[in-house]
């Protein structure tokens, strides 16, 4: 079974701060990390591979060099080769042309590796919270997709997906090849071994470029020229703490006290 595993190197957003004049983020002095939810899609992956021997896991991500950072830490932790898609023809893309991109260099890499069998990424990056890019991955390639999957087992050529629901879960199969987006399992992405580390930084990363796609990707369709959606302005939302406290001995005298409060500001 061939397994490629979709991961994206964001900002920490826990030290993420914006800029009061320009509006944009401020990402000098920001440490660079591995997606969350792209790091339980590889865990996901990783438990397959651990039940199904034979089993390859192919990393995939798309950004500057140093994105090559997480692709080493993926790699030490379940994955086999890495590729990274790079190119300054590919800045500015929105989550449409990142897809296409994305897609564009699953076909470039299943020339000469072979086709996946399943393609899994993070529910969502959380620089980003779009949740666009794995669905959009799978309509360019044409297979099924299927997302907030928090657990999947593969079975008679199908995948076993329990899928977070509003209204708990539900199990689905779903026909291999397809994409997978997970949501936070039950379980934690295991830990990195030492041989594991000094292995993943000699590991070659291959790079894939436009011109080594050009022949089979639409340059009208990726960059800023082929992003149909703009990010006009970055925002931090103003904050206040004015609260006023409802102190009444029966709730039905908070509520009328509270309608009336709301009320005189006409929020009602």
């Amino acid at each position: 079974m061939r397994i490629l595993v979709c991961v994206k190197q964001v900002p920490d957003t826990t030290e993420i701060k914006i800029d009061p004049v320009k509006h944009t983020l401020i990402r000098d002095g920001v440490p660079a990390i591995v997606n969350t939810f792209d790091a339980y899609a590889l865990e996901t992956a990783a438990r397959i591979k651990d039940a199904n021997p034979g089993t390859t896991i192919t990393l995939l991500s798309m950004g500057p060099d140093q994105a090559k950072d997480a692709l080493r830490e993926c790699l030490a932790v379940g994955g086999d080769k890495a590729y990274l898609a790079s190119d300054r023809k590919f800045g500015g893309s929105d989550t449409l042309a990142t897809s296409y991109i994305l897609a564009t260099a699953i076909k470039q890499i299943e020339k000469t590796d072979g086709a996946f069998d399943i393609i899994f990424g993070g529910k969502q990056a959380i620089d980003g919270d779009t949740g666009q890019v794995g669905p959009e991955i799978a309509a360019h390639l044409g297979i099924p997709q299927m997302t907030y999957a928090s657990t999947v087992e593969i079975k008679d050529g199908e995948a076993i997906v329990k899928r977070e629901s509003d209204e708990g879960y539900d199990m689905i199969s779903v026909p291999l090849p397809c994409v997978v987006t997970i949501v936070k399992p039950e379980f934690e992405p295991r830990y990195p071994t030492l041989m594991s580390k000094r292995k993943a930084r000699k590991a070659e990363i291959g790079l894939i470029t436009f011109e080594d796609i050009k022949d089979i990707i639409d340059e009208t369709r990726i960059g800023l020229k082929g992003s149909p959606t703009k990010v006009k302005k970055t925002f931090t939302p103003d904050r206040t703490k004015n609260t006023v406290r409802i102190e009444e001995e029966e709730p039905a005298a908070a509520a009328a006290k509270l309608v009336n409060l709301l009320s005189e500001a006409h929020i009602l």
